[in-house]
């Protein structure tokens, strides 16, 4: 599956999506591993884990993001995302979490997305309140954040 805005692609990791972003050497964490070998074990998940934006203008892999798990029984997911630093502050993670955010909520699985930041990574918190989700608790060094379909 891919999703698109003006700028990216975003796609749903599967064993051959993938394959540009090993071709890129793209490193940024073992979220697309480890979701490709749950895919593999559980094909019910697919597009409920990784997915990678690629920027359009040179088929670059900038990030990934995506859902830790498939919705709960209340309609809940949590979602999260990371961008390799030089393609910080450009928008893009914004622009990508938003579009992936409608995604959910335009299934009929997903009622509330969440989302957890340190307290002090100040670009992810920027990006979560720009998409309108709200602090709704705080434990040690992270702050919790949710967005229901009911608000957008």
């Amino acid at each position: 599956m891919e999703l698109e805005t003006n700028r990216l692609k975003i796609i749903s990791c599967t064993a051959e999506t993938v394959q540009t972003a090993i071709n890129q050497n793209y490193e940024n964490g073992p979220e697309i591993s480890n979701y490709l070998e749950q895919l593999n074990k559980d094909p019910s998940i697919l597009n409920w884990g990784s997915w990678m934006v690629v920027r359009k203008s040179d088929d670059i892999v900038i990030g990934d993001l995506g859902f830790k798990e498939k919705p709960n029984e209340n309609g809940v997911v949590e979602i999260g995302y990371g961008f390799l630093k030089d393609y910080w502050n450009n928008g893009y993670a914004t622009e990508a979490v938003e579009v992936l955010i409608q995604w959910a909520f335009s299934t009929s699985k997903v009622e509330k997305v969440i989302a957890d930041t340190l307290q002090d990574n100040y670009g992810s918190i920027r990006v979560l309140e720009k998409l309108g989700m709200k602090k709704v608790g705080h434990k040690e060094k992270v702050i919790d954040w949710e967005l229901s379909k009911q608000s957008c």
